[in-house]
């Protein structure tokens, strides 16, 4: 029997990602209740699957129907709403990344989620694709020791990004018209680039943790106008560099994470976010110079993640909650370190 899931969020991951991916699982889910924050989108994206509508999350977390809650709302409520769904008994809960923008919400989350024994999964897709298992084996079996790190983001303008750093730069003040936020106050850069490391950057943040597990400090940090970050950090012997920009544009997306090795050079390129496009491709440099290639799979890191979550759900696999919270806290931590290299003036 599928279980019954509760989406609590209306933007555009729900309506392109996250419906499409559950009406490709119907063995294993089945939508029966959208929540937005009062926008009223959510009575349209219920009609799809004949689900039920509201715009209040606590009439969802009341509904006995409800066994999963998919959490796609903005990242500022994502820590307060696990622990809500916790408390109404829901059994799983998978979350759009983050579960919480500061250490002591994400050490709560988890205190939370262990305590009841409520599956948590995390919806760091860039994880559960099958591209990036491959270039990990790799690594794995040439056991080169990594020396850089970098991940490249290109995107279009994304209203979701734009939203949000928009109300980190006026702290909740009327938005001032304009290109863009105004990084000459350090106030507002330092706001900014830790809005996009906690939300934007923590994508592939699992996947640093797996090559760099260890983050010692922040080399360099600045904002990128119009909306954009670079950031250096060093962790251990290794060296990872974050850029990232969204072009007013419209520049094509580029979503590349690159790893240096003793051996060789490793590519991921992921796809653009909001479409299913199956899997990333693998590029591999040999020492020789020669360039292998590896086509992406069907299957995406969306429809993996939730697939995942049902073999927790079936199988009794236990939730790693360490893991999510050393993510947390990798990612929190360079987005604190960041912000307040930026703030004292000495990012660049």
């Amino acid at each position: 029997m599928p279980r019954g899931v509760g989406v609590i969020g209306a933007g555009p991951g729900v309506s392109a990602l996250h419906l499409p991916t559950l009406a490709r699982l119907p063995d294993h889910f089945r939508v029966v209740h959208v929540s937005d924050g009062g926008s009223g989108r959510a009575a349209d994206l219920a009609a799809r699957t004949a689900a039920r509508s509201s715009s209040h999350t606590a009439e969802l977390l009341a509904d006995p129907e409800v066994e999963v809650v998919a959490l796609c709302s903005p990242p500022a409520g994502h820590a307060e709403i696990i622990r809500a769904a916790v408390a109404a008994g829901k059994r799983a809960i998978l979350c759009e990344k983050p579960i919480a923008t500061t250490r002591p919400d994400a050490d709560a989350v988890i205190e939370a989620c262990r305590a009841a024994g409520t599956t948590l999964v995390v919806g760091t897709n860039h994880l559960y694709d099958a591209a990036w298992g491959r270039a990990k084996h790799y690594l794995t079996a040439m056991g080169g020791r990594v020396h850089t790190v970098s991940v490249t983001v290109s995107l279009p303008p994304n209203g979701r990004y734009h939203e949000l750093v928009t109300d980190a730069a006026t702290t909740g003040a009327a938005r001032p018209p304009g290109p863009g936020p105004d990084f000459g106050n350090p106030e507002v850069a330092a706001s900014v680039v830790r809005q996009l490391l906690t939300g934007l950057a923590i994508h592939d943040i699992p996947l640093l943790r797996d090559v760099a597990p260890r983050f010692d400090r922040v080399e360099f940090a600045r904002a990128i106008p119009p909306i954009g970050y670079l950031v250096g950090y060093s962790a251990g012997d290794v060296l990872v560099r974050l850029a990232a920009v969204m072009h007013g544009g419209g520049a094509d997306t580029l979503w590349r994470l690159s790893i240096s090795t003793d051996n060789d050079r490793v590519d991921v390129d992921f796809p653009p976010p909001f479409v299913h496009a199956g899997s990333a491709s693998v590029r591999v440099r040999a020492d020789e110079g020669r360039w292998t290639t590896h086509a992406g799979e069907a299957s995406d890191g969306y429809e993996d993640e939730w697939r995942s979550l049902a073999a927790i759900l079936d199988d009794g696999v236990p939730t790693e909650y360490d893991e999510l919270l050393a993510d947390a806290h990798y990612a929190i931590d360079i987005a604190d370190a960041a912000a307040a290299l930026i703030r004292t003036g000495e990012g660049s």
